[in-house]
């Protein structure tokens, strides 16, 4: 069981429904589950819920909702919230479906006709705060409920940007921040109007003004008697003859905007406190139930984390241990295949998406549906058999050798300590480089650097993520030696001094590899993730030194050249990019001829590196502006390049607009092996959500197929291995992108690299590449870092 609360008050959470859930849609992406329903309100709705629970422990919780039909303030005021939008459809649906969420957590509901939310807080606080020993909070995104603030028995949680960025008022807090009272908010906008709720107030009287009158007079009601008493205070506060006009002017619409902005304490509603706590018997099997359902996989986890101590719950486990293991990891990959975002499936997760409690059945709806949907072939040729070989190469593991991470270490730490000490020297102060918000202080408030576009985030603060280091690299030095400093900090922290740590007791690293790990069909893996070793700076390659072959044994890499290119050729049958590949010169060259119009022998470094650029970045779905950027250009001449690529790769610029149309009107997108990913957000109302699936959906059938010709490779090196019984002396160990990493008999080298450079060209039938080879190239040596072309 979780923690039990250990105060002494009872403490109480009222949840102002509707204002969390505006908020949770305002600030979260449009998600849609996979059967098209709007959940991303209902995720920021069930995420808030858990961290206010496991923030304050509450022994009880209500939800205060509004109902749809109008309120006393309506029938009194036909223009009330009149300026607000109507509700947008999918809002709509998620406020409905958020009863499902406080359901399910076993918060009551409270509404009563005629009566806001805040109306129902309003009498609850009035019921609960009688009894001295009730601790309230109240969680809200809606800043009238501050009017409710006692002390600090009634406490306001509320939202002050995103769904993340959070702040608790008690009565001092309020005062700090308004310049009065709780009680004298509705004052306030009896004065000052709220344009929100289209609460008039006293035309031209402001915020300064409204807030000096309620310091010297306390209420409206004073107020208005010190006026007809022409009160020597009002001269004395600074009242002018203009503004006590305004004030006799409108004195009905003073007192009658209080009245709107008067959270009501008399719904009819009885608030019953239960004896027990809520965390005596927190609701997992509800809360699960429902995630399953939303797809919340993510927070499945987190609820028997946070409330459950981290535990599987008694069914699940007992449903996992009547379970074959094989069985178990085969159907769990067939779900997998079915739903892609599924990724790394539970048993819970297949009986949920097969919508039974019963494995025997769940199984057999699976299997017919991997049948059904043209999926037997990446089934039962490459993931069932993929199973035995990702265990073996785990079981294996690959040596390192300890010395050389020690070396590095030392000389990392003292290059960090070195860069450090640049830092401050340029800043002038010391400072923890590893703060964000330090850095951002001593960047742009005490140095004062500024760069184009430059803007605070969500949370008010200024950004330091890479991004924006990058923009000041030409503003001040300083900008460039902190992302060297992040570089080696990283490669410390992540790599190279915890590495050591993970080690077996053989010295090996034996990485669990995930099969189901991505939403692509591409393997992960963790313990440590060997696939994210960063390669592309010569700190971060000098890790792979690290990992060594045993005496008597050399470390073989083969990787597949280009492959991305060439299954984009295939696909898209683009004549020229055909002949790109077929003509023997070197693809980013070659594209740089066409694209630069010189031939291939007067294709510069400078143009190939564009090409390259250009190349993988229109595979990944790369617009104009992401192109310029990435290749440090200017609008007009990224324009140009972009143009010029699609005007002369023309079938290639087709099947990918193809592609992106055909994943809008079916969903999903397959690889040539009949693999489906699917695309949530491909009809989102939100365009930088469509625009993001529009971008996957390009590059899913050509990443998809990269990692399924990897797979197959995989298989069948395994299978050769095992008939030619090679496999004491060649063993698998990695599988890093493109490449997979053998560990091999020394005196066996040039003897298999033949054979398996053979079997892993080989994958695909030759008609399928509509006359693309397949190459992939070998390299041999003593560790992994230090490799030479075979």
């Amino acid at each position: 069981m979780p923690a039990q609360p250990k105060h002494s008050n009872k403490k109480i959470v009222l949840f102002d429904a509707h204002a969390i859930i505006h908020r949770a849609y305002h600030a979260l992406p449009d998600f849609t589950s996979s059967t098209g329903e709007p959940t991303g309100a209902l995720y920021g709705l069930s995420t808030m819920l858990m961290s206010i629970i496991n923030q304050f422990k509450p022994d009880f919780m209500v939800a205060a909702f509004d109902l749809p039909k109008p309120t006393y303030r309506h029938e009194a005021y036909a223009d009330y919230k009149s300026g607000r939008k109507a509700l947008d459809e999918n809002l709509s649906k998620q406020l409905n479906r958020a009863r499902d969420v406080f359901k399910a957590f076993n918060i009551p509901i409270y509404e009563a006709e005629g009566f806001e939310a805040d109306d129902i807080i309003g009498t609850a606080v009035t019921q609960l705060a009688a009894n001295p020993s009730y601790e309230i909070i109240i969680a809200s995104g809606d800043m009238d409920t501050m009017q409710l603030v006692l002390g600090t028995q009634v406490r306001v949680f509320t939202l002050r940007k995103g769904i993340k960025d959070t702040v608790t008022y008690d009565e001092d807090a309020v005062r700090e921040r308004f310049g009065f009272s709780p009680a004298q908010l509705v004052d306030f906008k009896g004065l000052r109007g709220d344009p929100s709720d289209n609460i008039i107030g006293v035309p031209g009287i402001g915020e300064k003004t409204a807030t000096t009158l309620l310091a010297t007079f306390g209420t409206i009601e004073a107020l208005y008697e010190a006026v007809d008493a022409s009160d020597e205070r009002l001269k004395i506060a600074g009242i002018t003859p203009r503004i006590i006009t305004l004030l006799e002017e409108h004195r009905e619409e003073a007192a009658f905007s209080k009245m709107l902005a008067t959270i009501r304490r008399d719904a009819p509603v009885t608030i019953e406190v239960p004896n027990t706590s809520w965390f005596e018997a927190p609701p997992l099997t509800s809360m699960t139930a429902l995630f399953r359902e939303l797809e919340f996989r993510s927070l499945i986890e987190r609820v028997h984390t946070l409330f459950g101590d981290g535990e599987t719950s008694k069914e699940e486990a007992l449903s996992q241990a009547a379970i074959d293991p094989r069985e178990q990891k085969e159907i769990a990959l067939a779900f997998w295949l079915l739903n892609s975002s599924a990724t790394n499936p539970t048993v819970q997760d297949v009986l949920h998406g097969a919508k039974t409690e019963s494995w025997s059945i769940a199984k057999e709806r699976v299997l017919k549906d991997i049948e059904q949907q043209g999926l037997t072939m990446v089934y039962e040729d490459i993931e069932k058999p993929l199973i035995p070989v990702l265990e073996k190469m785990h079981e294996v593991g690959i040596a390192v050798d300890t010395k050389v991470l020690k070396a590095l270490s030392k000389e990392y730490t003292a290059e960090l300590k070195k860069l450090e000490k640049e830092i401050f020297a340029l800043a002038g102060e010391e400072f923890n480089v590893n703060s964000p918000k330090q850095l951002a202080e001593v960047l742009f408030t005490k140095m004062g650097l500024k760069y184009a576009g430059m803007r605070k985030t969500s949370a008010g603060a200024y950004s330091t993520k890479e991004d924006v280091l990058e923009k000041l690299v030409d503003v001040h030095p300083i900008a460039e030696k902190i992302m060297q400093y992040r570089e080696l900090a990283k490669l410390l922290g992540t790599y190279i001094d915890k590495l050591p740590e993970q080690l077996g007791k053989d010295g090996r690293l034996h990485t669990t590899f995930l099969q189901a790990g991505s939403t692509t069909g591409r393997m992960a893996s963790h313990d440590p993730n060997i696939q994210n070793i960063p390669t592309k700076t010569e700190l971060g390659r000098r890790i792979r030194n690290a990992f060594v072959a045993p005496k008597g044994k050399r470390l073989l890499a083969i990787d597949y050249s280009q492959v991305e290119l060439r299954i984009a050729a295939m696909l898209s049958r683009d004549p020229k990019l055909i002949e790109s590949f077929t003509n023997g010169n070197d693809i980013h060259s070659s594209v740089a001829s066409f694209v630069f119009k010189v031939p291939v022998d007067e294709v510069t470094k400078a143009m190939r590196t564009k090409a390259k650029t250009i190349n993988f970045g229109i595979l990944y779905g790369m617009g104009v502006s992401a192109l310029q950027k990435n290749l440090k250009t200017d609008r007009k001449e990224a324009q140009q390049f972009y143009d010029e690529y699609f005007n002369t790769f023309t079938k290639l610029a087709a099947y990918l607009d193809d592609t992106k149309k055909l994943a809008a009107r079916q969903g999903y997108v397959t690889t040539m092996f009949g693999r489906r990913r699917y695309f949530e957000g491909i009809q989102s109302s939100l365009p930088f959500i469509r625009a993001q699936a529009e971008r996957m959906a390009i590059n899913a059938p050509i990443q998809g197929a990269e990692a399924d010709i990897i797979k197959l490779a995989m298989v069948r090196v395994a299978a050769f291995l095992k008939e030619e019984q090679l496999s004491k002396d060649v063993q698998l160990l990695l599988q890093v992108h493109d490449e997979l990493v053998f560990e091999v008999t020394e005196s066996k080298v040039l003897e298999v690299v033949p054979k398996l450079k053979v079997i892993m060209e080989g994958v695909l039938p030759s008609e399928w590449g509509h006359g693309v080879p397949l190459v992939v190239e070998a390299a041999a040596g003593t560790s992994w870092g230090e490799l030479k072309r075979l």
